[in-house]
C-alpha cells in the first residue's frame, strides 16, 4: 500500500465567523447566537431565579441592544422571545419586559465599549464564590491565563445595579478587558460576538471552580508572568474565544432546533 498522500490544508474545512450580506443577515444572525447561549448558560446550571442577561448590539441601531425578557427560562427561550431594548432601557421591539437592573449595568458597558458587541452576566456559583472572597484569577492553569492582566477586580459591592452611575463606575472597572469580578456579586464577560462573550462567561467560572478547588487542596503553582502572557497572547483573543465555542454552539443548535424559532 502506498504512504497516504496529506491532503492540502487549504482543502480542509475550519470554521471561522461568518461575514454578513447585509443587516437584515447579521441580526438573525446575532439574535439566533443570542438565544443558543442563553440556552446553554441553562444547561450549564448558570440561571439563578430571574438574575442572569446576555445581550448583543444590534447591527443597524448603536444604541439598542438585544436581550433576553425578564422572567422567560432561559432553557426555554427562542429567538422569537428576545426583546430589543434603546439605551434608555425602553423595549423598541418585542412582547415582554426587560430586567431593568441587569439592563441597566450592561447598557452603561456597551456606551464605554463600542467595540464591545456581547456582555454576558449571570449568578453562577463558583464566580460567586471566588467574588465574595474579592480576588481576581490567579494564573494556575492553562486556561486561566487567557485572562492573566486582562480581567479586573471591581471592589465595591455593588448589588442590585438600579442606576447609570454605579454601572458606569462597573464599566469604568472593565476597562478595556475582557472581563470583570464584581465583588460579592459574581462575574460579567465582554467579546467581540456572542460567542466570544459567552465562551469567557463560561471557562472562567470554570476557572474560578478550579481555583477554588485548587486551593482547598493545598498551595497552588503559579504559572509564571512571562509563561502566562505568552499563553495568553496564544488563547486570549476573541477568535480563539469564538473557535472554542462552537461545538457547545453545535451541540445545541441540533439538540434544541426549537430554539431558531
Amino acid at each position: 500500500m502506498p504512504e497516504p498522500t496529506p491532503i492540502p490544508t487549504e482543502q480542509l474545512q475550519f470554521a471561522m465567523p461568518p461575514a454578513h450580506t447585509g443587516v437584515d443577515e447579521e441580526r438573525r444572525y446575532r439574535k439566533e447566537r443570542l438565544a443558543a447561549a442563553l440556552r446553554l448558560f441553562a444547561r450549564h446550571g448558570l440561571e439563578e431565579g430571574v438574575s442572569g442577561q446576555v445581550t448583543v448590539r444590534d447591527p443597524e441601531f448603536a444604541d439598542c441592544y438585544w436581550a433576553n425578557p425578564f422572567g422567560v427560562p432561559f432553557a426555554l427561550l427562542t429567538v422569537g422571545d428576545l426583546v430589543l431594548v434603546n439605551g434608555e432601557g425602553k423595549v423598541v421591539d418585542g412582547r415582554r419586559h426587560v430586567n431593568q437592573a441587569a439592563f441597566t449595568l450592561h447598557a452603561q458597558i456597551h456606551r464605554a465599549r463600542p467595540d464591545v458587541v456581547a456582555v454576558a452576566h449571570s449568578h453562577s456559583t463558583h464566580g460567586r464564590a471566588l467574588a465574595a472572597l474579592g480576588e481576581p484569577l490567579d494564573p494556575i492553569t492553562q486556561e486561566a491565563c487567557a485572562f492573566y492582566e486582562d480581567h479586573a477586580l471591581h471592589t465595591a459591592y455593588t448589588g442590585v445595579v438600579v442606576d447609570e452611575e454605579e454601572g458606569r463606575r462597573v464599566a469604568a472597572s472593565l476597562g478595556p478587558r475582557k472581563a470583570v469580578i464584581l465583588r460579592n456579586h459574581g462575574l460579567l464577560t465582554v467579546g467581540d460576538s456572542v460567542d466570544a462573550a459567552a465562551w469567557w462567561f463560561l471557562t472562567m467560572e470554570r476557572c474560578c471552580q478550579v481555583q477554588l478547588a485548587a486551593r482547598a487542596a493545598g498551595e497552588p503553582v503559579p504559572i509564571g508572568h512571562q509563561d502566562a502572557l505568552r499563553t495568553r497572547e496564544q488563547l486570549g483573543s476573541d477568535l480563539v474565544a469564538w473557535i472554542n465555542y462552537q461545538p457547545l454552539y453545535q451541540q445545541i443548535a441540533h439538540r434544541e432546533p426549537e430554539l431558531f424559532g
